[in-house]
């Protein structure tokens, strides 16, 4: 196996480095998969356990050499901070991508499946890095769960990383276990079950609403009971959200999922959400933000991976337009370029009102911006909790896997944002969903989320809420500041005390 290994330099690109005795920095391998929604929070992660620790602690980000130069920001923050941040580059697999391109983001839809093979072909790259570099620990996601094993043979704790909310993990555990019944129902048209076993309210979903995996098989199905078990084996879990905008799941995770359980986020913090903060993009947009009223904008972005087609672009980019509110919307550099994606004439006619970012936004620092009113998004993850920690509400237009459970989150039991559309069929399978939602009722839900009235009042205060809860659990001695603490100190006393091979 060829790695990529450089000396120390301003950037804080180093390979990690070795040694023993009770005396040395704590060394915790990171290891994210091909997915900006995961790379980023892992690096973000890494650079908070440095930051905690400063001189006690080395995190090193094992990645692709392009996935490398988009955390390099992050990284040199890092080392300039003076915290042991490091990047060991491992190839990326051979897939027939083009230079370059190594992960979701960058790759074409058509694409996307390579990348997810590449995750697979990667592991004997990454079981020899790991036996080579002998880390204290490994922080590895979800995909990666053979990482128990390697981390078991080593004697040191791998912990899973989640960058998706407990809510929704328990969810899909939970329906796992009925996936017989959901198959049969499949067939009916409307079809809705209700989630067994979890906390505090009623969840109800339709089946078309549900991650393919628990309607069909396919590599999901077939892997996640290993996955889990792989999870269960391990020292313990990583989340990145708060306590306070998952409880009660929060408790139910600790108790079935996860023999130690850590819920550390946000880790988007205000000192990392510079603007190139995950990769280049364009900063213009926040001074274009900064000659707008307060609360007065509707910020649009579906992800770095979603794709539309062009017919729901150009329904999107009427519904913008004839809400009359102002809009910063964010889509892909390859979509943007693509026949038609918005009418003749539309940029044009909405210029100075709205604006069209294309390729990679600052999203921190946008959803922070004052004049950031509303956040129109696709419920993934990340956007959810960074729009919770900003206090800035949502309207939900899920697209995939488990966002449409998340969407139950946010606008069932958090209570900070409202659906864009309850028409028609929705679902990610196709030939299940009526996937094109009107301009018209873009228009009717963006013009009224914006113009007020006691709902979207009562969805802004609670978003300021969990803003409140969000910062207090990152500030000294809040619940993800002790997590985080609890976190390294339970490696240290792993590594000292020989708890792991107690364990096995």
């Amino acid at each position: 196996m060829a790695t990529t290994a450089l000396s120390s330099h301003n950037d804080g690109d180093a390979a990690a480095a070795s040694g023993s005795g009770p005396g040395r920095m704590l060394r915790v391998f990171f290891l994210p998969t091909f997915a900006r929604g995961h790379l980023i929070p892992q690096t973000d992660l890494a650079c908070l356990m440095a930051a905690a620790r400063p001189g006690e602690l080395e995190a090193t980000m094992v990645v692709s050499p392009a996935n490398a130069a988009l955390i390099a920001p992050a990284v040199a923050r890092a080392a300039a901070a003076g915290h042991a941040v490091r990047v060991l580059r491992c190839p990326f697999p051979d897939v027939g991508l083009g230079d370059g391109v190594e992960c979701l983001a960058t790759a074409p839809a058509r694409d996307a499946w390579r990348v997810y093979r590449a995750m697979e072909l990667v592991r004997p790259s990454h079981e020899s890095l790991l036996r080579e570099h002998r880390p204290d620990a490994i922080v590895s996601d979800v995909p990666f769960w053979w990482t128990t094993d390697v981390a078991a043979e080593l004697g040191v704790p791998r912990i899973t990383f989640h960058p998706v909310g407990v809510f929704p993990q328990l969810a899909m555990n939970n329906l796992f276990k009925v996936r017989p019944d959901i198959i049969r129902m499949s067939s009916d048209a409307g079809a809705v079950v209700s989630v067994p076993g979890l906390p505090g309210k009623e969840i109800t979903i339709p089946v078309s609403e549900l991650p393919s995996f628990l309607v069909q098989d396919d590599h999901l199905s077939k892997t996640w009971e290993q996955i889990k078990a792989c999870q269960l084996a391990g020292f313990g879990v990583i989340v990145n959200t708060f306590v306070d905008l998952e409880q009660p799941y929060c408790e139910e995770f600790s108790r079935v999922d996860a023999r130690r359980a850590y819920f550390v986020g946000p880790l988007a913090q205000p000192s990392c959400s510079t603007v190139h903060r995950g990769g280049d993009c364009d900063a213009d947009c926040l001074s274009w933000l900064s000659t707008k009223p307060r609360r007065s904008v509707v910020y649009v972005c579906f992800g770095s991976w979603a794709h539309f087609p062009a017919t729901q672009s150009r329904e999107l980019a009427l519904g913008l337009e004839a809400s009359k509110q102002p809009f910063l919307w964010v889509v892909r550099s390859d979509d943007s370029d693509s026949c038609q994606w918005a009418p003749e004439g539309w940029e044009q006619r909405v210029a100075g009102r709205g604006m069209v970012v294309r390729g990679w936004a600052p999203q921190v620092a946008v959803l922070a911006h004052p004049s950031v009113g509303a956040f129109l998004t696709h419920c993934g993850w990340n956007s959810v909790l960074e729009a919770a920690s900003a206090g800035v509400p949502v309207l939900t237009w899920p697209l995939v896997f488990e966002q449409f459970i998340n969407e139950r989150l946010v606008t069932g039991v958090a209570a900070f944002g409202a659906r864009v559309w309850d028409g028609g069929t929705r679902g990610e399978r196709a030939g299940e969903a009526e996937t094109t939602v009107p301009a018209e009722a873009v228009a009717r839900a963006v013009a009224w989320f914006m113009e007020g009235g006691p709902r979207r009042e009562g969805m802004e205060a609670r978003a300021r809420e969990l803003a409140e809860r969000a910062r207090a659990a990152v500030g000294e001695d809040g619940s993800s500041w002790r997590d985080v603490h609890r976190l390294i100190d339970d490696v240290v006393q792993a590594r000292a005390s020989g708890l792991l091979q107690k364990e096995a």
